[in-house]
């Protein structure tokens, strides 16, 4: 484990290069924001039954960008429509970061995150069309969710970093030990995930009114959602164990705080779950659920990435170890 006590760990810009730095924080922010904003959104079409407002891809319906009137019922045509643009300002919003990059002149990593974020975009906008093609088949609908939290890791991994300075040498700050406990942890989050989807994939929200339960995940939907929550629960464990390992050795700050952020949101994440399933998952509780899962994912790479550090100015003879 690094200790930074001797280390300086600012830099002094010029007011030009603090407000480009601004900038691109800014938009790293409204990318993360938008990342998880349209999971949401995704959900509201699910549970509204929108799903097939928009019966074909990239079409709304045949022969029509744009709905249709009477095609299907205008709401649901409008809910299914307008997430569909929404996937357009993504796009804005991920190009600008991407140009920003280039502007900059930022190192290859930030560029790698914001193609990926460009690429990702572009990836799922297909996979939800298949999606439709498909009739929302649990399984497409859960390829459809995955890889949206897989973009909120890398924006908030974009996030993070921004702010370390290109040219400044890598630092490992945390012990071999919770380097190996938070790839674990974030191994797990993917389970978690999955089973999510799995339950979710069981449940009584196909996404279309007019599908129903056919092409639902036949399995007991109370031992799906246990096997959920115990994933979750032993995500949480992993988490705190993280949390005391980083107290007992004095690990960053920044990461300590995060780490009790991260805490929190898992525990109220929990208590939405439980109260979803206690409730018989009303609809209202599945954007609730869906949001919080974004903002867990979030907090997840923001503890990941602070293992990791580019420290102006670090020499190894001037740091306790």
């Amino acid at each position: 484990m690094v200790k930074l006590s001797n280390v300086n760990t600012t830099t002094v810009d010029s007011p030009s290069t603090r407000f480009t730095l601004r900038t691109q924080r800014v938009l790293a922010m409204l990318l993360l924001i938008a990342q998880g904003g349209i999971t949401v959104t995704g959900s509201i079409v699910r549970v509204t039954g929108s799903g097939l407002g928009c019966e074909t891809w990239p079409n709304c319906h045949e022969g029509s960008l744009v709905p249709v009137a009477g095609a299907a019922p205008a709401m649901q045509q409008a809910i299914e429509f307008g997430n569909r643009l929404l996937t357009f300002v993504l796009v804005a919003v991920a190009a600008a970061v991407l140009v920003a990059m280039y502007k900059a002149h930022r190192r290859t990593e930030l560029k790698a995150y914001a193609w990926a974020s460009v690429a990702g975009i572009v990836v799922q906008a297909v996979i939800g069309g298949i999606s439709v093609h498909l009739d929302l088949r649990w399984w497409a609908v859960a390829l459809h969710f995955l890889p949206s939290m897989v973009l909120v890791w890398i924006a908030a991994l974009l996030y993070i970093r921004l702010s370390q300075p290109d040219d400044a040498p890598r630092v490992r700050m945390f012990s071999p030990i919770i380097r190996v406990l938070t790839v674990i942890a974030a191994l797990m989050l993917t389970v978690v995930l999955s089973t999510g989807t799995m339950t979710t994939g069981a449940g009584v929200h196909s996404g279309d009114s007019g599908v129903g339960m056919e092409g639902r995940l036949e399995v007991d939907i109370a031992l799906m959602a246990h096997i959920h929550a115990y994933c979750m629960y032993a995500y949480l464990a992993l988490t705190v164990i993280i949390m005391l390992l980083l107290i007992r050795n004095e690990g960053p700050r920044d990461a300590r705080r995060c780490g009790w952020v991260l805490v929190a949101m898992l525990v109220i994440q929990a208590g939405i779950g439980i109260a979803q399933y206690r409730l018989g998952v009303p609809r209202w509780t599945v954007p609730i659920h869906i949001g919080m899962s974004s903002v867990v994912v979030a907090f997840s790479a923001f503890l990941y990435s602070y293992g990791v550090k580019r420290v102006p100015g670090y020499d190894p003879e001037l740091v306790k170890n």
